[in-house]
């Protein structure tokens, strides 16, 4: 029995040599695309995918197959779908954004918007609400409802200062460090991806959360191996929580540029970074006129109404004579150079843009936003698109099976018009999004 199980393993190795995969009639085989793997690695061109039963069984030049499904991508090229590590789920609704919303169509219409920008997978950062823990969360992860698939935060921790009207209503909100266990027994129930807490004091604006109360959390969260990510905006802050043992950054460090202190110690504690570079743009850019505003890409992915807001002359003069104006673009600006050292640092970077906290930071086109801006900032379309994939997937735990292209890992891709490695822009130029070998989506616009 033994010796005729090896003639057989021997003979499927030979096949495999000689580039016959011998497959059934349910396979796919994508023929002839440039493919971009995410890992960092030169864009292959004239190669072939396999896909059988929703996984890439091979990814190599001219596999042949017995019945498998043949489509030429001749001149186009295959990335991996995009992972947005932080991002917010079903309070959004036209011009508005709250708890009200929060029903199942509209998270489910969100998530839907995102994977027709080739997003697959978000993890809404703790603004959740009961509602999907009831077998939603797990349905979307398990491929079985449209869209994106979802992680959650669960419900955050904040300062004791809350405003009762609020979407975000339902965070925990500790006076004591001897309140956090039982307040993250209750969180743990829900089994989160992460902890999220808000350290920072929103512009002078709030009161900061006392390091006490963060050292509990992420104490408590460790004990139950979750990791935490902080809401974060000074450099001070950014230290402390390091040393506190903070695993995801999960804002840019704005106010001031990263020192050689903090980034040693942030790489020795292998912290994730989430820049959002694109939600500190959004703060200051519609006091003018983006070079993206009237993109058909950019206006499909709005909210009923927001387009006529924020191209509206008193919006546009609301944001100037705003007293957080200088300070939002000196903020971008710092933002920008803290993600090149960072990324230089060798610290791992992960794709988040806080879309859907808010209209402005519209889902779906914000994540290709967020790739431009990282350009911008000095990183290649390669890290950029390897941020936004294999390091989004890893700060997920997904990345045993999503983030790449590579063989064994579900066939969650983009098929591109363009190649991104030539204009990072070129991701917005969807012709499909798969997800686990099926094509769902024909992108937001047609090209």
């Amino acid at each position: 029995m033994m010796k005729k199980l090896l003639l057989l393993f021997q003979m499927s190795i030979a096949l495999c040599s000689a580039g016959v995969l011998a497959q059934n009639a349910g396979s796919i085989l994508l023929k002839n695309a440039t493919v971009i793997d995410g890992t960092g690695s030169a864009p292959r061109t004239q190669t072939d995918i396999l896909i059988t039963g929703g996984l890439i069984t091979a990814i190599q030049k001219g596999i042949k197959t017995d019945g498998a499904r043949e489509i030429d991508l001749s001149g186009k090229t295959v990335m991996p779908s995009l992972i947005c590590a932080h991002a917010h789920v079903g309070t959004l609704k036209g011009t508005t954004s709250s708890a009200d919303n929060y029903t199942r169509e509209n998270l489910l219409r969100h998530l839907k918007k995102y994977e027709d920008y080739g997003v697959t997978a978000v993890l809404a950062m703790g603004t959740d609400r009961p509602m999907i823990f009831n077998g939603l969360i797990d349905s979307t992860q398990a491929g079985l409802l449209p869209g994106a698939r979802l992680y959650s935060a669960g419900y955050g921790f904040n300062t004791p200062d809350p405003n009762p009207g609020s979407w975000m209503n339902l965070l925990l909100r500790p006076n004591t460090p001897e309140e956090v266990p039982a307040m993250m027994e209750k969180l743990a129930a829900v089994k989160p991806t992460v902890v999220k807490i808000w350290v920072d004091d929103h512009g002078g604006n709030a009161q900061k959360m006392k390091p006490e109360i963060y050292q509990a959390i992420i104490r408590e969260a460790h004990k139950r191996n979750i990791r935490v990510a902080a809401h974060l905006f000074y450099v001070e802050d950014a230290r402390k929580l390091t040393e506190a043992g903070i695993d995801i950054i999960a804002h840019s460090i704005r106010d001031k540029e990263v020192d050689q202190d903090l980034l040693t110690k942030m790489k020795q504690k292998n912290v994730t970074y989430i820049p959002t570079l694109s939600l500190d743009e959004y703060q200051f850019v519609y006091a003018g006129n983006p070079d993206w505003i009237n993109d058909a890409f950019f206006k499909a992915s709005l909210e009923p109404g927001v387009f006529e807001m924020i191209t509206d002359k008193a919006y546009g003069e609301k944001i100037r004579n705003s007293p957080d104006y200088q300070r939002n673009m000196a903020a971008f600006k710092t933002a920008m150079v803290n993600l090149k050292k960072i990324h230089d640092a060798g610290i791992k970077v992960a794709l988040g843009t806080d879309s859907g906290a808010f209209p402005v930071r519209t889902q779906g086109f914000t994540e290709h936003l967020e790739m431009e801006l990282m350009v911008k900032a000095g990183l290649t379309p390669a890290q950029a698109i390897t941020i936004s994939t294999r390091n989004a997937a890893a700060a997920l735990y997904i990345d045993q099976e999503k983030g790449t292209l590579e063989r064994g890992k579900k066939a969650d891709l983009l098929i591109l018009s363009a190649n991104p490695f030539d204009d990072i822009r070129n991701t917005r130029k969807i012709e499909s999004v798969w997800k686990e070998g099926k094509e769902v989506s024909k992108g937001p616009v047609k090209n």
